[in-house]
């Protein structure tokens, strides 16, 4: 019944707000959330969408973060990486937030950075791939975006420009963390981006924990140290055994769980819904 966690083309994802919410319809889910990436621009349009097809509208974006804690090393061993994400994505919902009042306009404008930050470094990128001969246009880039444009979408050029056959030959090759083309951007932490989330009235939740390298000891701890108020431990990433023992943790420790398919689109194989999650442990925000 609960997807919280979905993308339109208003960050990276494939599908219109309406046709987001439409397959979320489809796929028998009651409460939804559009979590486009550090862009609320597709709320208005979501909560009518949701209304046509009878949804409960959450209000929600994902937030890009520094990381929050160094990766460990025996977890990074057991999945087989070199390095973990260069950032971490904190999700915030905002259940209750009246539209254009006080309390959204704060969040906007301590939000707007974040996405103005996106282009300047995808220029960047840009210029480094023209310097690895592989020029790309900016404009076709951000073309392709919609008020947050990133990496995806600088794959998706260079696959149409016949540089790599798929987005992950692209960030595998030149875009992703560490690769030649690849730059970092000021991120805000996850303590401060939890402040400016409650200051708003909202929640927030640890999105997709499995890209963080981390062992679930450590990561409960530090989010009850951050302020952080739940996990997604129900992710389309996560193992069964992965989901039980996060969930256990985070139950215990008294921190609430979400769930969430991170959807971007069809064309990727991706189905919206079909998250199992514990009612119970749900944010109680969620559940009134």
């Amino acid at each position: 019944m609960f997807d919280l966690h979905s993308h339109s083309t208003n960050s990276d994802g494939q599908h219109s707000v309406s046709e987001v919410a439409q397959m979320m319809s489809d796929s028998k889910v009651r409460y939804w959330s559009l979590t486009d990436h550090d862009t609320i621009l597709g709320w208005e349009s979501a909560r009518q969408a949701a209304d046509n097809q009878g949804l409960v509208f959450i209000p929600g974006v994902e937030l890009t973060c520094a990381p929050g804690l160094p990766a460990n090393a025996k977890v990074l061993e057991h999945q087989g990486l070199e390095r973990a994400s260069d950032s971490w994505h904190l999700l915030a919902y905002f259940p209750n937030i009246e539209f254009q009042s006080q309390q959204h306009k704060q969040f906007k404008t301590w939000l707007a950075p974040l996405g103005e930050g996106r282009i300047p470094r995808m220029r960047t990128m840009v210029e480094k791939l023209s310097e690895l001969g592989m020029p790309v246009d900016l404009n076709a880039v951000l073309a392709r975006a919609g008020d947050s444009v990133g990496r995806p979408h600088l794959a998706d050029e260079m696959m149409q420009l016949g540089y790599v056959e798929t987005r992950h030959e692209a960030f595998e090759k030149w875009i992703g963390d560490g690769k030649p083309a690849h730059i970092t951007r000021p991120k805000p932490s996850i303590v401060d981006a939890c402040k400016a989330v409650h200051a708003a009235g909202g929640i927030t939740s640890i999105a997709h924990p499995l890209y963080y390298c981390v062992d679930s000891e450590s990561l409960i701890a530090y989010c009850l140290e951050s302020g952080v108020d739940a996990i997604e431990c129900f992710h389309r990433s996560h193992s069964d055994k992965y989901r039980f023992e996060l969930w256990s943790a985070a139950r215990d420790a008294g921190l609430s769980v979400t769930c969430g398919s991170d959807f971007h689109g069809k064309m990727y194989n991706q189905t919206p819904g079909r998250m199992a999650v514990p009612a119970a442990t749900l944010p109680i925000q969620f559940k009134n």
